[in-house]
């Protein structure tokens, strides 16, 4: 049964950064592979019009009157437990993806303004994918997946133990097959608040058991996500920061969200 939210509840978490395989020395034992992009996190004014300027093009293709809303930054871009990912080109610097992740380290997930979370899943660590838009040049579905990659690496680094998303079709399917399930078995596609009221799937992902699952599966993915060092992907823990060198009075903001 879903319940719908009816107020926010703030609950304190204590993450727990843990030791990342993708940095050295640990890195030694992996395949090195170089992209011809980089991911990272958002620090300053600047990157985040980088990353507002790729998400206002990515959503114009298939949401144009949204899209309008999205040409300036969002209140929740820099709020506190919250990063955005950044994907840029290594030849002219141009802006290729981004997504943003929200934490309810600090306030609840985005989705929970719409719907409450069963105990076993709100009561842990959780981060939440939204606003993820790439090129449309050749080359996307890459950046794509290595978005993908730099979400999980930054759920692993920071303690995060369950990935959550709320995803539309055809999207869904790209989370079905990376073996996500569904937070409500059987109920499909439910209205979502926070997007519109679009119809979503509320999936969720551990963690912790991401490579043992991969590996049963015999994921294809399984090598490129576990197995391979990106040293183009670039999560500094100190650019967690960035918020505070933010000065949204400065930026012409809203709160309108819609699905990744």
């Amino acid at each position: 049964m879903i319940h719908h939210a009816t107020s926010a509840v703030t609950r304190a978490y204590n993450f727990k950064p843990q030791p990342s395989a993708y940095s050295a020395p640990k890195a030694a034992n992996l395949t090195e592979e170089r992209l011809p992009f980089t991911v990272r996190l958002v620090r300053n004014e600047a990157d985040l019009n980088k990353a507002v300027e790729i998400r206002h093009a990515a959503y114009a293709r298939h949401l144009p009157l949204f899209a309008e809303t999205l040409k300036t930054a969002e209140t929740d871009d820099a709020e506190n437990g919250v990063v955005v990912l950044l994907a840029e080109s290594k030849v002219d610097g141009s802006p290729l993806g981004t997504m943003r992740i929200q934490t309810n380290q600090y306030k609840p997930l985005c989705l929970e303004q719409s719907l409450e979370l069963p105990e076993w899943l709100s009561s842990r660590p959780l981060a939440e994918a939204t606003r993820l838009g790439v090129t449309n040049e050749t080359g996307g579905r890459l950046v794509t997946t290595v978005l993908f990659k730099a979400y999980y690496q930054y759920c692993l680094q920071i303690g995060v133990e369950w990935m959550v998303v709320t995803a539309r079709s055809p999207v869904d399917r790209t989370y079905d097959r990376l073996l996500f399930s569904d937070v409500f078995p059987g109920a499909g596609y439910i209205p979502i608040h926070h997007v519109g009221n679009l119809p979503h799937r509320v999936m969720s992902f551990n963690v912790s058991t991401a490579r043992d699952r991969w590996t049963q599966a015999k994921h294809p993915l399984l090598g490129f996500m576990c197995n391979t060092f990106h040293p183009d992907i670039d999560l500094d823990s100190q650019a967690q920061d960035y918020a505070s060198s933010l000065t949204l009075s400065t930026l012409p903001t809203h709160d309108a969200t819609l699905p990744m």
